[in-house]
């Protein structure tokens, strides 16, 4: 067997999986045993993978067996399969969490269990996503996209609450805005070029007139940049993710927006690597990290919080693209990886918090690193982290697009260093204000109780299901930083095969491309 057929696996695997949960659907063990075998497997097969691009090449399946200019080919370079293995190890760690959050709501009564359809739904959400991460042509990403739009939307409506009915609502108008910009700029550019395919498009598009293709570049930058929630594009975000239960907030903070900074990497750097809208992107990456970091520091609620964070820090990524460089695309790349696995580990530290305590308002909390100290820990680690603290991976992801931003020298791109360090202070500042006062300082007595100061309404017992997938990813994480020289060299690796347009093509084409 080459290694070139475990490619479509990560894309089969969930599916398979989600059929079976379906019909599974009255046997809540066996739902669970499936869903842990399928995400398993695909975490082995992501890791073989990106084993493979690293000793080896792209990989690239013509699915059929049908000619890439008529079928649908599947690519597997160095980026999509890191993208793979971060994605699918961090979404079997969801779920191994959102099993403990169901065995504890079985055992006590006082949790939020998964409905029967959660597990099938993530299930086509993981497949949604390792879609748009291997696929070689435009309307195949489409697809990927079009299936976490409904599985997001099921998951973020969850037991039918008002609140997150409405938070629903507002996310699915938002973002069939930015598929139907996508559609369109699909249709227009399968009109000017006579194909979807990216590898003959690397081509096609250099034919083209500079009006038209600024204009295509420009609506497929939009509806990424709406998926990834860049600025002005981002307000949908904070008001969507902490409508939803903890597991599923901490998969959509973890790769949601991330397939759209995937796609933009993909696009601008095969298609348009002139770098004609860099100084657009140099922008809206500064007005993203200081809006989503200002936002965030005027938050009460944790969740809140860490939405506006998850939006601040989508602007270093866009930062290392629009730099234009190889050392700010390979930190990009390394970033991306960083901040899927921290964004995730915090938003299911915050479901912790939120058992425990019953509240994620800050007003509400307090006294929790003497009643839980194991749980200020796990969240004290990736907050640091996310805050760029020395030696966390965040530092030295930021410190990498500081210097690709010093080594391109213009003057906007020693604004947007600045502006990352101020972000980089004011997210510190903003995960310090929740540990003294959801940690540190003694939690406030409601008016009225006869509680002793400390303790505030009756702390819960933690679910060793939940916390153990929490610290196996807070560990993950923190593993980055032991791992970032080698990672940080398979990063820039993957910038260089980026920037190979030529490679890629003959990957797709290895006899050349038929006109």
């Amino acid at each position: 067997m080459s290694i070139e057929s475990l490619v479509p696996l990560p894309v089969i695997l969930p599916l398979v999986g989600a059929g079976l949960t379906v019909v599974a659907s009255g046997h809540t063990q066996l739902q669970r045993l499936i869903t842990t075998v399928v995400l398993g497997t695909s975490v082995a097969v992501s890791g073989a993978l990106l084993w493979a691009t690293e000793t080896h090449r792209a990989l690239v399946v013509h699915v059929g067996g049908w000619a890439p200019t008529e079928g649908i080919s599947l690519v597997v370079d160095r980026l999509s399969a890191l993208m793979l293995l971060i994605s699918s190890v961090v979404t079997f760690a969801v779920m191994l969490y959102s099993i403990g959050q169901g065995r504890r709501s079985d055992d006590h009564g006082d949790g939020e269990s998964p409905l029967p359809i959660f597990h099938p739904t993530m299930l086509v959400l993981a497949a949604g996503v390792s879609t748009t991460f291997v696929s070689g042509d435009l309307f195949h990403l489409y697809v990927g996209f079009e299936m976490l739009l409904f599985s997001s939307f099921v998951l973020l409506t969850l037991g039918g609450t008002t609140d997150r009915v409405r938070a629903g609502a507002n996310y699915v108008v938002v973002n069939l805005l930015s598929s139907l910009i996508f559609l369109l700029a699909i249709a227009l550019v399968y009109g000017a070029t006579g194909t979807v395919n990216l590898a003959e498009l690397a081509g096609r598009l250099d034919e083209l007139s500079d009006p038209v293709r600024l204009t295509l570049q420009l609506l497929l930058l939009l509806g990424f940049c709406i998926k990834a929630a860049v600025f002005p594009m981002s307000g949908w975000l904070p008001d969507s993710y902490p409508m939803a239960p903890a597991s599923v907030t901490a998969v959509f903070a973890g790769l949601l927006t991330k397939v759209g900074v995937y796609a933009i990497i993909r696009t601008q750097t095969l298609l348009f690597p002139d770098g004609r809208l860099d100084t657009l992107l140099m922008w809206a990456a500064l007005l993203t990290m200081l809006v989503g970091i200002l936002g965030a520091v005027a938050q009460d609620d944790i969740k809140r919080l860490l939405s506006f964070t998850l939006v601040s820090h989508i602007g270093y990524l866009i930062f290392g693209i629009a730099v234009g460089n190889q050392h700010g695309l390979a930190s990009a790349i390394f970033y991306t990886a960083h901040h899927i696995t921290i964004q995730t580990s915090l938003f299911l530290v915050v479901g912790l918090v939120e058992v425990k305590a019953g509240s994620t308002q800050l007003s509400k909390l307090g006294g929790l690193a003497t009643t839980a100290p194991g749980l200020a820990l796990l969240f004290f680690i990736p907050a640091m982290n996310l805050a760029g603290i020395p030696p966390f991976s965040g530092f030295l992801g930021k410190v990498g697009l500081i210097q690709a931003g010093a080594q391109a020298g213009g003057w906007l791109d020693y604004v947007l260093i600045a502006g990352s360090v101020v972000t980089s202070l004011l997210t510190l500042y903003a995960v310090s204000r929740v540990w003294s006062r959801a940690f540190w300082r003694a939690a406030p007595v409601e008016e009225g109780s006869s509680a002793t100061p400390g303790t505030v309404g009756r702390l819960h017992p933690l679910a060793r299901g939940m916390v153990l997938p929490t610290a196996a990813l807070v560990i993950f994480s923190v593993s980055l930083t032991f791992a970032a020289g080698p990672l940080f060299s398979f990063t820039q690796h993957a910038a260089a095969q980026l920037n190979d347009r030529a490679g890629y093509v003959t990957a797709v084409f290895p006899d050349g491309m038929s006109r």
